[in-house]
């Protein structure tokens, strides 16, 4: 369960109307067409949400959410337009949803993007994330980036950490509990569990990363090593 700011009939409401007002395209999206999925996004959404040490998202005794809080609802919009696609929704509501997203945050998450059960976006204006293979506790900060290189996309353990204005491109492999420092890149590399990663591919340092992420709860930082 999730305490939420706005029950599904007003998510679904002020979300169609961000639509509408956008994207002024004669094709108006009604309520009706993201109710449905609301409810399953709303249940990701509160298992995500649980794992976070932070008491805008887990307030001692459940998640969370406000769709005024600017990460919360970066991250909404990416389940709920993913949920829609799961759900077999219109390509063209999952499209304006996912552009949505891109106007007021600044992230570029497509609604096919399989993003894990748990993850955490802070700050995350210009943070794009592609196809890559994402693991449960992965954060990412702003202006982070996940890509393709040759048309080969990343590979992530859990626990990974992206620092701002980091990037993991690639045939990368980033083992559990790796954090890429700010303005890193990695490019076609592996790294090994419980790694700091800081530089680029011509001056790149790896230092032991044993300290987990400060921003999960003790259930999941008991599951670390």
């Amino acid at each position: 369960m999730i305490s939420s700011s706005l029950e599904v009939d007003g998510l679904a409401a002020y979300a169609t109307s961000q639509l509408n007002a956008m994207f002024a395209d004669g094709n108006e999206v009604a309520p009706k067409a993201l109710a449905g999925s609301i409810p399953a996004a709303l249940k990701r959404l509160a298992t995500c949400f649980a794992e976070v040490e932070n008491k805008y998202f887990f307030d001692g005794k459940g998640a969370v959410f406000s769709h005024l809080h600017g990460d919360q609802y970066a991250m909404w919009l990416y389940f709920l337009s993913n949920q829609l696609h799961r759900d077999g929704g219109n390509p063209a509501v999952c499209t304006k949803l996912f552009l949505l997203n891109k106007a007021l945050h600044g992230c570029d998450i497509f609604y096919e993007i399989a993003l894990p059960h748990v993850f955490l976006l802070v700050h995350p204006l210009a943070t794009v994330l592609g196809r890559g293979n994402y693991s449960d506790y992965f954060v990412a900060y702003q202006r982070c980036g996940v890509g393709s290189n040759h048309d080969i996309y990343p590979t992530f353990g859990e626990h990974v950490t992206l620092r701002p204005g980091s990037a993991v491109l690639g045939d990368s492999t980033i083992g559990r509990g790796c954090q890429i420092a700010a303005e890193s890149l990695v490019l076609d590399r592996s790294l090994p569990d419980n790694s700091l990663y800081i530089g680029n591919p011509k001056t790149a340092v790896v230092k032991d990363n044993s300290a987990p992420y400060p921003l999960w709860r003790k259930a999941s930082k008991t599951n670390y090593d």
